[in-house]
């Protein structure tokens, strides 16, 4: 059992809704490159967040938190319990907690930064970041240009590591939260990543690319998954290639997921298969 269902699962018992914090979909065009629930998993259960946006719409983690906030005000009159899911470390400690107040830096050094992008590629900014704030490169997805860029333009701008900004205060909320993960032994985990994969390819992935090609600079397909894919129709290496660096580079993300949320010491692990101490677990949490 994987998060979508378990999350499903946990839904259905507490006869509750469920909000999505996976940042990647929120895109109606962005399906089988984000393993969304299938039509049968979002019947199961009403969800929030899932393919409210187009490709083309700008969207930030700050108007995410203010319009979760405001959905999760509405749930609350009706439930005592929401589920929020997804692998979006930052959507959800940003809904749980509030956004950094991380201080403004001149323009031109972004501009810098996507002009060294553009000459260079990724590998010299990511050697930078390592060595200018090592803690936010253990964790930040390295496949995204857009967390880097905006990491070392604060590193830059600053002179701090970007992590340093990100240790304020938690915000009030009116909610309280009860954090749990699943757990997995590595070689199963990757193995499960590695199956996705092939169900993903075998479902189409490499079609769906292409129909979002036009869009391949946008920051939610600049991510594991989709740049694989857009690399392989620049002609930068063939299907085989690929498939590995598909598997590789998710082995990798899924790695650093683990590092960002065991930094969080609120979270309470379980396996995969605990469903009923899980249930048992948020009851006792409640009723604290």
């Amino acid at each position: 059992m994987g998060k979508t269902a378990l999350s499903i699962r946990v839904a259905q018992h507490f006869h509750t809704e469920i909000l999505s914090a996976d940042s990647r979909q929120f895109y109606k065009e962005m399906n089988i490159g984000t393993a969304k629930p299938s039509a049968e998993e979002l019947a199961a259960v009403p969800h929030h967040f899932i393919n409210t946006l187009h490709i083309t719409d700008e969207y930030t983690v700050g108007m995410y938190e203010a319009q979760a906030l405001q959905v999760l005000q509405e749930l609350y009159t009706k439930h005592d319990l929401v589920v929020l899911t997804g692998g979006s470390g930052l959507f959800i400690k940003t809904l749980c907690e509030g956004l950094d107040d991380i201080p403004e830096v001149a323009p031109s050094i972004r501009e810098e930064l996507n002009a060294a992008f553009k000459k260079n590629g990724l590998e010299t900014l990511l050697e930078e970041l390592k060595e200018k704030d090592p803690d936010y490169y253990e964790t930040v997805d390295r496949g995204n240009p857009v967390r880097i860029i905006r990491a070392l333009e604060i590193c830059r701008g600053t002179g701090k590591p970007f992590s340093s900004f990100r240790t304020s205060n938690k915000k009030e909320r009116f909610f309280t939260t009860i954090k749990i993960a699943l757990d997995r032994p590595r070689e199963e985990l990757y193995k499960r990543i590695d199956l996705r994969m092939d169900q993903m390819l075998a479902e189409g992935l490499v079609e769906e690319a292409k129909n979002l090609y036009q869009y391949k600079n946008k920051n939610a397909l600049q991510t594991v998954g989709y740049s694989e894919v857009f690399d392989f129709l620049d002609g930068l290496y063939d299907a085989e290639e690929m498939e590995r660096l598909l598997k590789r580079n998710s082995h990798h993300y899924a790695k650093r997921q683990l590092t960002w949320f065991r930094k969080d010491k609120e979270y309470h692990w379980f396996l995969p298969g605990q469903e009923e101490r899980i249930f048992s677990f948020i009851e006792s949490q409640i009723q604290k």
